[in-house]
Formats: structure tokens, sequence, C-alpha cells
């Protein structure tokens, strides 16, 4: 083999041990040159996040945690409007950096994306109407014909239905922040939702219940969402989100948003 061709070779093997996070390394310094982080965030999910059309702009938890991510990068925050039914695909696509919206940690995200660990726990549970609260006392007495359970599509809520509430009517309503009023005004029996959004619907809306939230039909756990490719950049936001939990900041976030 002549000394050309061995130097071509020994190029091409070491090109195939690259890590494939080579190919999309270096995203703090985009962010850093960009002066911007881009997160997306569906701006439905009380209190984690939701856009106040009023006001036009984002609130709550995760958009609070996005914020003081961005401060510790010395950038702003451009936020990117996503959905739970185009959230994988606009993290694929690279629509934004990372996404913060109440996103649970599943096998199916972790698969084909990153997440970062989990800064908040949660689990599946009910919003309906006060006067039905008696009604409801488990899993068994949602999953009935006459019952009618409201979700949003695409994410876990809806999979959650389709796979436990098999009897059950199943609604499916686009604007998740709508659904609790939905059932309010009594177009639907039932909201499956997470634990820390009961709290502030509930509060807003005096005639609803959550009977059920000590005992949720799930436990899981909320992370940071971002595309594959750059192991350095998950190492910082995991990093941030240990710091933040070692110095008080998240028990702050869940005092100031969840009570």
């Amino acid at each position: 083999m002549s000394i050309k061709k061995a130097i071509l070779c020994a190029a091409a093997a070491a090109a195939l041990m690259l890590p494939v996070s080579d190919a999309d390394a270096a995203r703090l310094d985009d962010i850093a040159e960009r002066g911007t982080i881009r997160v997306g965030t569906t701006g439905d999910y009380r209190p984690m996040s939701y856009y106040d059309a009023e006001k036009g702009t984002y609130e709550g938890f995760d958009i609070e945690l996005a914020q003081r991510i961005a401060d510790t990068l010395h950038v702003k925050v451009e936020f990117v409007k996503t959905s739970w039914p185009t959230l994988s695909a606009d993290t694929q696509e690279d629509l934004f950096d990372i996404a913060v919206s109440g996103i649970s940690r599943t096998f199916d995200r972790e698969r084909t994306m990153e997440l970062s660990e989990a800064y908040c726990f949660a689990g599946k549970t009910i919003l309906c109407r006060a006067d039905q609260a008696a009604r409801f006392k488990s899993l068994e007495d949602i999953n009935r014909p006459d019952v009618r359970v409201m979700v949003n599509p695409g994410g876990t809520n809806e999979k959650f239905a389709r796979a436990k509430l098999d009897k059950a009517q199943i609604i499916v309503h686009q604007q998740n922040a709508e659904i609790p009023g939905l059932i309010s005004e009594g177009k639907a029996d039932i909201m499956i939702t997470e634990t820390p959004e009961v709290g502030p619907y509930i509060r807003k809306h005096a005639n609803l219940a959550a009977p059920l939230v000590e005992k949720p039909f799930t436990k899981s756990s909320f992370g940071v969402l971002m595309k594959k490719g750059d192991q350095e950049f998950l190492n910082y936001i995991n990093f941030v989100i240990q710091e933040f939990k070692a110095n008080g900041t998240m028990d702050e976030l869940k005092q100031k948003y969840m009570g």
C-alpha cells in the first residue's frame, strides 16, 4: 500500500470513529454567536407554559426556567411556538435549541431525541366538576361508556386515555388550555392532566375539583427536550439543572407557580 493510500485510509477510519455528536456539535457556540437561545414551547399548559394572548407574552414555571437558563449563557430567549402533535418533528428539524412545556420524559422521546435529567415530578390525574367529584373514585369509575373524557391531541394525555379508558367517550380538543373551562361548562366530564396542572385550574374555575390528585394513576418526570447530537450541550443543561436544584432555584419556581 502506498503512503498516500495509507494516509487516506487512516483518515477515513478516524472519521468513522468520530461520535455522532460531532455532526451537530458546538450548539453552545451557535447560541453565543446568535445572542439568543431558541426555546420551543406549547403555551397551553398551566402552570408550566402558558401564552397570554392579551399580553402577547408567555408565562409559567418553564418560561421562567428558560429565562434563567438563558441568563447562565448571557443571552436572550427567543420563544418558538410548537404543539404537542408536532413537538418531536419540530425538535428533530432543529426549529429550536431546547423545548420546555411540562414535557414528560418517555422512552420513545429518549430513543429519538435527548432529554435532560428530571427537574419536576408529576403523574396523570383528573379534573372534573366539584359536584361530580364523589362519582369518580378510581380509574374504573372513569372508564365507562357514559363518561366523556376530554384530552389534547398528540401528547401523553391522549396516549394515556387511549390505553386506559377504552370504554369511555374520548373527546379530542385541540387547545389544551381551553379544556378546564369546557369541563367547567359541562361540555365533558373529565380532563386527563398532570398533577402540577390541577392547582392553577381549580383556582381559576371554582367549580372544578381534582379528587384523585393524591393518588395519581402514573408517576413521571419533566425534562428539557432537545435534538440528538451534542453531548456537550446536554451536559451543560444537566449541569444547570443540578445547580438550580442545589441553590434553591427549582424550589423557588415550584413555590411561585405550584404553591
